[in-house]
């Protein structure tokens, strides 16, 4: 009984995969892949996001003077395998964005660059069973002096992230299952005005950030060239507050969401340098989030700088 279900769930998997689109991207920070000693991977992958429905605080709701906000983005993203067990990796991303309806004007330009090292310390070995632990830190920041006051629309929130991330993969023979958690702290922000008012007036222009919680689990076939998970993703803010109503959102509000997807990653067997990224997301609940849906493509060559 046990067989027959891990071979529907394979199957179902594979369909899935080449089916549908989910939010992926080569490998990262939250996935437990690894890159060779001497092995560098590098690439590009564009992601488009849009959506028409949002909570304000919680409540659920559209708004005629925006009406769908479009949010591109196409990112370069180098890995380095500085061993087996210790890869070094990296970001930066092209974003602009659009509002069909009303007055106000999408922004483009340079968003943030975040670097990662990522630690495979543990590796257990049981038959097929193989029981992985991964440990990383990383540091982002704005690469340009963009806008972050202007929220649905600026390209970012601006600020300097802190993230300490932990990470358990399991895999039995082609299947595995990768759960993370990480926590992200955040610097605050200075405003291109004199005082803002969230609950109450503050004569300042800095802004408190609060910190944020974010967890993934997903599940999915592990192969020699073709790569298929479904992803469940959280993302908790700890503390802000909530829109008010009829108003823009605020950088230090609480912004919750919490999505579904599905990734692939195809590896050519005629040219096994070359990787075909792709997938696609779509928020199921959240506070003060648009309810976006999410897809991405992209390509990805590897090579050796070592024999």
């Amino acid at each position: 009984m046990a067989r027959y279900f891990l071979r529907q769930l394979h199957k179902l998997l594979l369909v899935v995969a080449l089916f549908a689109v989910g939010s992926s991207q080569a490998q990262t920070d939250m996935d437990a892949i690894m890159m060779n000693k001497h092995q560098f991977c590098s690439g590009f992958d564009y992601m488009h996001s849009s959506w028409n429905r949002y909570w304000e605080g919680t409540l659920k709701r559209t708004n005629e003077n925006i009406g769908t906000i479009t949010t591109q983005s196409v990112m370069f993203m180098p890995n380095y395998g500085i061993s087996n067990n210790l890869n070094v990796m990296a970001s930066a991303a092209y974003v602009w964005t659009e509002a069909s309806a009303g007055t106000m004007k999408g922004m483009k330009g340079m968003q943030d660059i975040t670097a990662f090292v990522k630690w495979r310390p543990l590796v257990k070995m049981l038959g097929s069973n193989k029981l992985s632990l991964f440990l990383l830190g990383g540091y982002g920041a704005p690469i340009s002096n963009y806008v972050v006051d202007y929220l649905p629309l600026s390209i970012g929130m601006g600020t300097k992230n802190w993230i300490g991330r932990g990470l358990v993969d399991y895999q039995y023979k082609h299947l595995n299952v990768t759960a993370s958690a990480a926590y992200v702290r955040r610097s605050n922000l200075t405003l291109d005005r004199t005082s803002y008012y969230d609950t109450q007036l503050h004569l300042t222009n800095e802004v408190k950030m609060p910190d944020a919680a974010q967890y993934q689990l997903r599940a999915g076939y592990r192969g020699k060239y073709l790569l298929a998970e479904a992803l469940l993703n959280n993302w908790t803010t700890l503390g802000g507050f909530d829109i008010t109503r009829n108003n823009m959102p605020f950088s230090s509000n609480r912004m919750n969401a919490t999505s579904v997807g599905v990734t692939f990653k195809y590896t050519l067997k005629t040219n096994t340098h070359l990787s075909l990224i792709g997938g696609g997301s779509t928020t199921l609940a959240g506070r003060n989030m648009g309810q976006a849906n999410a897809f991405n493509i992209g390509a990805f060559y590897a090579f050796y700088f070592k024999k």
